[in-house]
């Protein structure tokens, strides 16, 4: 058995939902914050037997894309001014980071 823990942003996470409950995935999901663009994030978490796990990953793959955005810069507080930059620029967000644990007991009252 293995636990997922995947983090995807949350314009994704809905159709991410959905298609886990299509593909009889079972999942808990929960607000998160990622500390690189300060932005909603939706964590889920799931349990699945070793032999699921490629159909788990394809799902996830399939359903969180990445996309470009404009993101304003926050200005330092206190840091180092000359490498801030003062207007939006462009970065890659969306997609998936995901993590395939080992599960050494599984129990369910």
């Amino acid at each position: 058995m293995k636990l997922i823990l995947a983090v995807v942003q949350d314009q994704d996470s809905n159709r991410l939902s959905n298609a886990l409950v299509d593909h009889n995935f079972r999942a808990t999901k929960m607000a998160s914050t990622g500390g690189f663009l300060k932005s909603g994030n939706t964590t889920f978490i799931i349990g699945t037997e070793d032999i699921r796990i490629e159909k788990a990953l394809e799902v996830i793959r399939d359903n969180c894309k990445s996309r470009d955005q404009l993101v304003a810069p926050v200005s330092p507080m206190g840091g180092n001014a000359d490498s801030y930059v003062p207007y939006p620029v462009e970065v890659e967000v969306g997609g998936a980071t995901v993590f395939v644990l080992p599960v050494e007991q599984f129990h369910q009252f």
